[in-house]
């Protein structure tokens, strides 16, 4: 596990080629056996590979998600508020262990923060994905996460980079 930590970096760019089904299954079930907050279970999560629907992802905030240009797959996680108070939180541990599985079957990934953005003037992003994705009303889509395997290589950050001052023991002072 740690080495997949230590390897792992955000790629914005992607091979022209598919993941494969057995590995879309195992992604699958990473997002299925993410923790949950009292087994509330908010988070669904959905697929993507149509063309058409990864171009439009594009554009679902001014900034931050032109890799979905290059990404053979994207999943949206989507949570349902009504279901549990700490659906962010959920939402955010299912992206990191889908980031962490794909990383381990030799694929890259990148997380789009799609919470607290805007579309535009008149809709927020993850209401604009939402909409594209026609979940239901309620929904939130914090994040969408480009996955592929790498039309770049990005080593893992050395660890002289690691800001270690970050790091406290028994309190912030310590």
């Amino acid at each position: 596990m740690l080495d997949l930590v230590r390897q792992r970096r955000s790629v914005r760019v992607y091979k022209p080629q598919e993941v494969e089904d057995e590995k879309l299954e195992l992604l699958a079930e990473a997002l299925l056996r993410a923790p949950t907050s009292r087994n509330f279970q908010p988070c669904h999560f959905v697929m993507i590979q149509k063309r058409q629907l990864l171009d439009k992802l594009i554009n679902a905030k001014p900034h931050g998600t032109a890799f979905f240009a290059t990404a053979p797959l994207a999943i949206a996680i989507a949570a349902d508020p009504c279901v549990s108070d700490v659906w962010i939180e959920d939402a955010a541990v299912a992206a990191t262990f889908v980031q962490l599985a794909a990383e381990s079957l030799g694929l890259k990934s990148c997380w789009a923060q799609l919470r607290l953005r805007r579309h535009n003037d008149d809709i927020s992003a993850s209401e604009y994905v939402r909409d594209l994705l026609e979940l239901p009303a309620g929904m939130e889509v914090p994040i969408a996460i480009a996955v592929g395997y790498p039309g770049e290589q990005k080593a893992g950050h050395c660890a002289n980079s690691l800001r270690t001052e970050k790091i406290h023991h028994e309190g912030f002072n310590s």
